[in-house]
């Protein structure tokens, strides 16, 4: 179990928007991880998604790092921030905005929305 957490660690240092959910941002294989991806596409920033879905362990050891059960979970910036439910009322009153100019300030990315 120590293994997965250093690996989990390791993966969320690794990207400022993370999201643990089942399937990848090219096969999401459930809605809540497709309406996530959909939501991080809006901001324009670069974002990673970790398929979990048939790795118990990990989605174990996750779980007791989060205190959060069900899955996508998302880190920005090396922190917690639970869901789309969460992240939602944040984006309406501009927090999730500012939390996200933070996380990437002085990384030289510039988000790029993408027009459908």
């Amino acid at each position: 179990m120590a293994d997965l957490q250093d690996e989990i660690k390791r993966e969320i240092a690794d990207n400022t928007i993370l999201v643990y959910g089942k399937g990848t941002k090219d096969a999401p294989r459930c809605g809540f991880t497709l309406e996530t991806i959909q939501f991080f596409n809006a901001f324009g920033y670069p974002f990673e998604v970790i398929d979990v879905l048939e790795n118990m362990p990990k989605r174990e050891a996750l779980s007791q790092l989060t205190d959060w059960n069900t899955l996508p979970k998302v880190f920005i910036d090396g922190q917690f921030y639970g869901d789309t439910d969460i992240l939602e009322p944040m984006a309406r009153i501009g927090e999730l905005t500012k939390v996200l100019e933070k996380a990437f300030d002085g990384k030289g990315v510039t988000p790029t929305i993408q027009l459908r």
